[in-house]
Protein backbone atom coordinates (compact mmCIF):
# COMPACT_ATOMS: atom_id res chain seq x y z
CA UNK A 1 0.00 0.00 0.00
CA UNK A 2 2.70 2.35 0.61
CA UNK A 3 4.67 1.33 -2.64
CA UNK A 4 1.02 2.83 -3.90
CA UNK A 5 1.06 5.66 -2.55
CA UNK A 6 4.80 6.75 -3.52
CA UNK A 7 4.48 5.74 -6.99
CA UNK A 8 1.07 7.74 -7.26
CA UNK A 9 2.51 11.11 -5.41
CA UNK A 10 5.85 10.36 -8.03
CA UNK A 11 3.23 10.21 -10.80
CA UNK A 12 1.50 13.21 -9.82
CA UNK A 13 4.69 15.38 -9.20
CA UNK A 14 5.56 14.38 -12.86
CA UNK A 15 2.11 15.86 -14.29
CA UNK A 16 2.46 18.86 -12.54
CA UNK A 17 6.21 19.04 -13.84
CA UNK A 18 4.96 18.41 -17.68
CA UNK A 19 2.42 21.11 -17.36
CA UNK A 20 4.43 23.48 -15.95
CA UNK A 21 7.36 23.02 -18.56
CA UNK A 22 4.02 23.19 -21.30
CA UNK A 23 2.94 26.35 -19.80
CA UNK A 24 6.64 27.62 -20.21
CA UNK A 25 7.35 26.92 -23.78
CA UNK A 26 3.85 28.13 -24.92
CA UNK A 27 4.32 31.80 -23.44
CA UNK A 28 6.70 32.88 -25.84
CA UNK A 29 6.48 33.01 -29.05
CA UNK A 30 2.98 33.16 -29.99
CA UNK A 31 1.73 29.69 -30.87
CA UNK A 32 1.50 28.84 -34.67
CA UNK A 33 -0.28 25.99 -37.02
CA UNK A 34 2.92 25.32 -39.17
CA UNK A 35 6.92 24.72 -38.10
CA UNK A 36 8.62 27.90 -37.34
CA UNK A 37 13.08 27.84 -37.98
CA UNK A 38 14.83 30.97 -36.63
CA UNK A 39 16.94 32.71 -38.86
CA UNK A 40 19.79 33.84 -37.22
CA UNK A 41 21.14 36.22 -39.81
CA UNK A 42 18.15 38.13 -39.52
CA UNK A 43 17.83 38.41 -35.63
CA UNK A 44 19.26 40.64 -32.60
CA UNK A 45 19.62 38.38 -30.27
CA UNK A 46 21.60 39.12 -26.61
CA UNK A 47 24.75 39.55 -25.81
CA UNK A 48 25.47 42.77 -27.77
CA UNK A 49 29.38 43.72 -28.24
CA UNK A 50 29.13 46.88 -26.60
CA UNK A 51 32.51 47.37 -27.26
CA UNK A 52 32.78 47.63 -31.02
CA UNK A 53 29.21 48.55 -32.31
CA UNK A 54 29.73 45.47 -34.19
CA UNK A 55 26.67 42.99 -34.14
CA UNK A 56 27.17 40.67 -37.39
CA UNK A 57 24.76 41.32 -40.21
CA UNK A 58 23.94 44.17 -38.74
CA UNK A 59 24.57 48.17 -39.67
CA UNK A 60 23.60 51.05 -37.36
CA UNK A 61 23.84 54.94 -37.46
CA UNK A 62 22.78 58.13 -35.70
CA UNK A 63 22.02 58.25 -32.54
CA UNK A 64 22.42 54.58 -31.87
CA UNK A 65 24.19 53.25 -28.59
CA UNK A 66 24.65 49.51 -28.35
CA UNK A 67 25.28 47.75 -24.48
CA UNK A 68 25.28 44.06 -23.65
CA UNK A 69 21.71 43.66 -23.07
CA UNK A 70 19.78 46.12 -25.36
CA UNK A 71 20.27 48.51 -28.57
CA UNK A 72 18.83 52.00 -27.78
CA UNK A 73 17.88 53.56 -31.08
CA UNK A 74 17.84 57.06 -29.15
CA UNK A 75 18.30 58.19 -25.69
CA UNK A 76 15.88 60.52 -23.46
CA UNK A 77 16.98 63.48 -25.15
CA UNK A 78 15.89 65.95 -27.88
CA UNK A 79 16.60 65.73 -31.68
CA UNK A 80 17.92 62.50 -32.00
CA UNK A 81 17.81 59.67 -34.12
CA UNK A 82 18.86 55.87 -35.04
CA UNK A 83 18.68 53.27 -37.40
CA UNK A 84 19.95 49.84 -37.44
CA UNK A 85 19.09 48.15 -40.83
CA UNK A 86 20.36 44.13 -41.23
CA UNK A 87 22.84 43.69 -44.29
CA UNK A 88 21.15 40.49 -45.39
CA UNK A 89 18.34 40.63 -47.74
CA UNK A 90 14.98 38.18 -46.23
CA UNK A 91 14.32 35.69 -48.87
CA UNK A 92 11.22 34.05 -46.78
CA UNK A 93 7.85 33.56 -48.13
CA UNK A 94 6.18 33.08 -44.81
CA UNK A 95 7.76 34.84 -41.56
CA UNK A 96 7.68 35.67 -37.90
CA UNK A 97 9.07 38.81 -36.14
CA UNK A 98 8.96 38.64 -32.62
CA UNK A 99 10.25 41.50 -30.83
CA UNK A 100 11.11 42.50 -26.79
CA UNK A 101 11.58 46.25 -26.54
CA UNK A 102 11.33 49.12 -24.36
CA UNK A 103 10.23 52.68 -24.76
CA UNK A 104 10.98 55.06 -21.02
CA UNK A 105 11.83 57.98 -20.01
CA UNK A 106 11.20 60.79 -17.61
CA UNK A 107 8.37 62.26 -18.62
CA UNK A 108 5.23 61.78 -17.42
CA UNK A 109 2.96 63.45 -19.81
CA UNK A 110 4.90 64.69 -22.82
CA UNK A 111 7.23 62.19 -24.52
CA UNK A 112 7.75 60.85 -28.20
CA UNK A 113 8.26 60.65 -31.26
CA UNK A 114 8.35 56.76 -31.28
CA UNK A 115 10.21 53.92 -33.31
CA UNK A 116 9.36 51.77 -36.42
CA UNK A 117 10.07 48.18 -37.70
CA UNK A 118 10.67 48.08 -41.58
CA UNK A 119 10.66 45.45 -44.09
CA UNK A 120 11.68 47.73 -47.10
CA UNK A 121 13.32 47.65 -50.28
CA UNK A 122 16.45 50.22 -49.06
CA UNK A 123 18.42 49.84 -46.11
CA UNK A 124 17.68 53.35 -45.04
CA UNK A 125 20.83 54.62 -42.93
CA UNK A 126 20.52 58.10 -43.55
CA UNK A 127 18.29 59.84 -41.17
CA UNK A 128 14.72 60.79 -41.99
CA UNK A 129 11.17 61.97 -40.75
CA UNK A 130 9.57 59.40 -40.74
CA UNK A 131 10.61 58.11 -37.32
CA UNK A 132 14.49 58.54 -37.78
CA UNK A 133 14.24 57.36 -41.38
CA UNK A 134 13.38 58.60 -44.81
CA UNK A 135 10.17 58.89 -46.43
CA UNK A 136 8.68 57.59 -50.01
CA UNK A 137 9.86 54.24 -48.74
CA UNK A 138 8.80 50.99 -50.55
CA UNK A 139 7.90 47.99 -48.26
CA UNK A 140 6.60 47.76 -45.01
CA UNK A 141 6.29 49.92 -41.88
CA UNK A 142 4.76 49.19 -38.28
CA UNK A 143 4.83 52.45 -36.44
CA UNK A 144 5.28 52.61 -32.65
CA UNK A 145 3.71 55.96 -32.49
CA UNK A 146 3.48 57.78 -28.71
CA UNK A 147 2.81 61.53 -29.39
CA UNK A 148 -0.16 62.46 -30.99
CA UNK A 149 0.33 65.07 -33.46
CA UNK A 150 -2.42 67.18 -34.69
CA UNK A 151 -4.50 64.60 -36.86
CA UNK A 152 -8.02 66.18 -37.04
CA UNK A 153 -11.08 64.25 -37.40
CA UNK A 154 -8.70 60.91 -37.42
CA UNK A 155 -8.35 61.25 -33.57
CA UNK A 156 -7.23 58.16 -31.51
CA UNK A 157 -5.31 57.42 -28.61
CA UNK A 158 -1.34 57.19 -27.90
CA UNK A 159 0.33 55.00 -27.85
CA UNK A 160 -0.50 53.53 -31.20
CA UNK A 161 0.72 50.63 -33.48
CA UNK A 162 -0.03 50.89 -37.02
CA UNK A 163 0.61 49.50 -40.30
CA UNK A 164 1.76 51.12 -43.68
CA UNK A 165 2.50 49.82 -47.05
CA UNK A 166 4.42 52.39 -49.83
CA UNK A 167 5.55 51.13 -53.34
CA UNK A 168 7.54 54.42 -53.20
CA UNK A 169 5.03 56.59 -54.65
CA UNK A 170 3.54 58.39 -51.21
CA UNK A 171 4.63 59.86 -48.48
CA UNK A 172 4.08 59.24 -44.94
CA UNK A 173 2.41 62.41 -43.26
CA UNK A 174 3.99 62.60 -39.55
CA UNK A 175 1.83 65.71 -38.97
CA UNK A 176 -1.35 63.35 -39.20
CA UNK A 177 0.06 60.24 -37.66
CA UNK A 178 -0.29 59.05 -40.85
CA UNK A 179 -3.64 58.11 -40.47
CA UNK A 180 -4.62 58.88 -44.27
CA UNK A 181 -1.91 55.75 -45.08
CA UNK A 182 -2.32 52.96 -42.53
CA UNK A 183 -3.93 50.04 -43.30
CA UNK A 184 -4.71 48.97 -39.84
CA UNK A 185 -3.78 49.94 -36.65
CA UNK A 186 -4.79 49.75 -32.30
CA UNK A 187 -4.15 51.68 -29.66
CA UNK A 188 -1.36 49.76 -27.28
CA UNK A 189 0.08 50.93 -23.91
CA UNK A 190 3.41 49.85 -24.08
CA UNK A 191 5.05 53.24 -23.04
CA UNK A 192 6.46 53.20 -19.77
CA UNK A 193 5.87 49.79 -18.47
CA UNK A 194 8.06 48.19 -15.91
CA UNK A 195 7.45 44.50 -16.96
CA UNK A 196 9.03 43.34 -20.30
CA UNK A 197 6.99 44.14 -23.40
CA UNK A 198 6.80 42.00 -26.83
CA UNK A 199 5.35 42.28 -30.04
CA UNK A 200 4.82 39.50 -32.49
CA UNK A 201 4.46 40.88 -36.53
CA UNK A 202 3.30 37.57 -38.80
CA UNK A 203 3.36 37.80 -42.33
CA UNK A 204 1.95 34.56 -43.35
CA UNK A 205 0.16 33.65 -46.87
CA UNK A 206 -0.25 37.23 -47.96
CA UNK A 207 -2.34 38.16 -43.81
CA UNK A 208 -0.15 40.09 -41.96
CA UNK A 209 -1.37 39.95 -37.82
CA UNK A 210 -0.12 41.81 -34.76
CA UNK A 211 -0.66 40.69 -31.72
CA UNK A 212 1.07 42.70 -28.61
CA UNK A 213 1.65 41.43 -24.67
CA UNK A 214 2.39 44.49 -22.97
CA UNK A 215 0.59 44.32 -19.32
CA UNK A 216 3.00 41.66 -18.03
CA UNK A 217 0.49 39.09 -18.12
CA UNK A 218 2.29 37.04 -20.30
CA UNK A 219 -0.70 36.93 -22.58
CA UNK A 220 -1.26 37.91 -25.91
CA UNK A 221 -3.71 40.73 -27.20
CA UNK A 222 -4.57 40.95 -31.08
CA UNK A 223 -3.78 44.20 -32.46
CA UNK A 224 -5.11 43.83 -35.77
CA UNK A 225 -4.95 41.43 -39.00
CA UNK A 226 -5.18 42.80 -42.82
CA UNK A 227 -5.60 40.51 -45.44
CA UNK A 228 -4.42 40.97 -49.16
CA UNK A 229 -1.22 42.56 -47.90
CA UNK A 230 0.86 41.81 -50.83
CA UNK A 231 4.57 42.09 -49.98
CA UNK A 232 8.06 40.57 -51.94
CA UNK A 233 10.88 38.79 -51.02
CA UNK A 234 14.43 39.81 -50.85
CA UNK A 235 13.87 43.16 -48.69
CA UNK A 236 15.39 44.30 -45.39
CA UNK A 237 14.89 44.57 -41.49
CA UNK A 238 15.38 47.22 -39.77
CA UNK A 239 14.34 49.46 -36.84
CA UNK A 240 14.72 53.44 -36.17
CA UNK A 241 13.75 55.70 -33.85
CA UNK A 242 13.41 59.47 -33.59
CA UNK A 243 12.99 62.30 -30.86
CA UNK A 244 11.81 65.90 -31.55
CA UNK A 245 10.84 68.37 -28.74
CA UNK A 246 10.12 66.04 -26.60
CA UNK A 247 11.80 62.89 -26.13
CA UNK A 248 12.16 59.14 -24.87
CA UNK A 249 14.47 56.17 -24.43
CA UNK A 250 13.45 53.65 -27.40
CA UNK A 251 15.19 50.52 -26.51
CA UNK A 252 15.37 47.15 -28.34
CA UNK A 253 16.30 44.43 -25.93
CA UNK A 254 15.67 41.30 -28.50
CA UNK A 255 14.44 40.71 -32.36
CA UNK A 256 13.87 37.17 -33.38
CA UNK A 257 12.93 36.31 -37.14
CA UNK A 258 11.24 32.87 -37.74
CA UNK A 259 10.70 31.39 -41.24
CA UNK A 260 7.43 29.50 -41.52
CA UNK A 261 6.59 27.12 -43.66
CA UNK A 262 4.17 27.18 -46.56
CA UNK A 263 0.16 26.90 -46.21
CA UNK A 264 -1.56 24.50 -47.81
CA UNK A 265 -2.51 25.81 -51.31
CA UNK A 266 0.32 28.45 -51.50
CA UNK A 267 2.99 28.08 -53.70
CA UNK A 268 6.31 30.32 -54.07
CA UNK A 269 8.61 30.98 -57.01
CA UNK A 270 11.52 33.15 -55.90
CA UNK A 271 11.67 35.23 -59.30
CA UNK A 272 8.17 36.38 -59.38
CA UNK A 273 8.00 36.95 -55.47
CA UNK A 274 11.44 39.52 -56.19
CA UNK A 275 9.33 41.48 -58.69
CA UNK A 276 5.93 42.03 -56.78
CA UNK A 277 5.24 45.66 -56.30
CA UNK A 278 4.26 46.09 -52.18
CA UNK A 279 0.64 46.49 -52.25
CA UNK A 280 -2.48 46.47 -49.28
CA UNK A 281 -5.99 46.14 -49.37
CA UNK A 282 -6.81 46.89 -46.04
CA UNK A 283 -8.42 50.52 -44.78
CA UNK A 284 -8.89 52.35 -41.22
CA UNK A 285 -12.41 52.06 -39.96
CA UNK A 286 -12.62 55.65 -40.46
CA UNK A 287 -13.00 58.20 -43.65
CA UNK A 288 -10.48 59.89 -44.75
CA UNK A 289 -10.62 63.56 -44.05
CA UNK A 290 -7.87 65.95 -44.35
CA UNK A 291 -8.04 68.00 -41.05
CA UNK A 292 -7.40 71.55 -40.44
CA UNK A 293 -3.75 72.70 -40.96
CA UNK A 294 -1.88 73.31 -37.65
CA UNK A 295 -1.37 77.26 -36.53
CA UNK A 296 2.69 77.61 -36.88
CA UNK A 297 4.25 76.44 -33.56
CA UNK A 298 2.85 72.92 -32.89
CA UNK A 299 0.49 71.53 -30.59
CA UNK A 300 4.04 71.33 -28.17
CA UNK A 301 3.80 75.29 -28.12
CA UNK A 302 0.67 75.36 -27.40
CA UNK A 303 0.69 73.10 -24.71
CA UNK A 304 3.12 75.22 -22.82
CA UNK A 305 1.03 78.55 -23.85
CA UNK A 306 -1.68 76.99 -21.96
CA UNK A 307 0.06 75.38 -18.88
CA UNK A 308 1.96 79.30 -18.93
CA UNK A 309 -2.02 81.03 -19.29
CA UNK A 310 -3.01 78.59 -16.41
CA UNK A 311 -0.06 79.43 -14.03
CA UNK A 312 -0.80 82.97 -14.29
CA UNK A 313 -4.47 82.14 -13.35
CA UNK A 314 -3.33 80.71 -10.62
CA UNK A 315 -0.91 83.04 -9.38
CA UNK A 316 -3.19 85.53 -9.91
CA UNK A 317 -5.65 83.87 -7.45
CA UNK A 318 -3.52 83.86 -4.67
CA UNK A 319 -2.39 86.95 -4.87
CA UNK A 320 -5.67 88.11 -4.40
CA UNK A 321 -6.32 85.54 -1.78
CA UNK A 322 -3.79 87.18 0.26
CA UNK A 323 -4.83 91.03 -0.48
CA UNK A 324 -8.12 89.96 0.87
CA UNK A 325 -6.61 88.35 4.08
CA UNK A 326 -4.33 91.05 4.90
CA UNK A 327 -7.23 93.79 4.20
CA UNK A 328 -9.58 91.43 6.82
CA UNK A 329 -6.24 91.41 9.47
CA UNK A 330 -6.08 95.51 8.96
CA UNK A 331 -10.01 95.36 9.71
CA UNK A 332 -9.59 93.48 12.72
CA UNK A 333 -6.83 95.58 14.18
CA UNK A 334 -8.39 98.87 13.60
CA UNK A 335 -11.44 97.14 15.47
CA UNK A 336 -9.27 96.27 18.71
CA UNK A 337 -7.46 99.79 18.89
CA UNK A 338 -10.89 102.12 18.72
Amino acid sequence: YGYYITNNLRMKVIIVLIVALAVTYCKTPLPMEKKVYIRREHSLIKPYSSMSMDTPMWDYSGSTIVSNNEIRLTPDHQSKAGRVWNTIPLMSRNWEVLMEFKVHGQGRTLYGDGFALWYTQERQLMAGPVFGAKNGFTGLGIFFDTYSNHNGEHSHGHPYISAVVHNGTQKYDHDTDGTHNEIAGCQSSFRGQKHDTFISIKYINNILTVHTDVRGKSKWTKCFEVNNVVLPVGYHLGLSASTGDLADNHDIKMLKLYEVDLVEGQTFNVEEALKIVPSAEGEPDRPHVHPKKVEHGGSVLWTIFYIFITLVIVLSAIGIAIVVWQKKQEDRRRKRFF
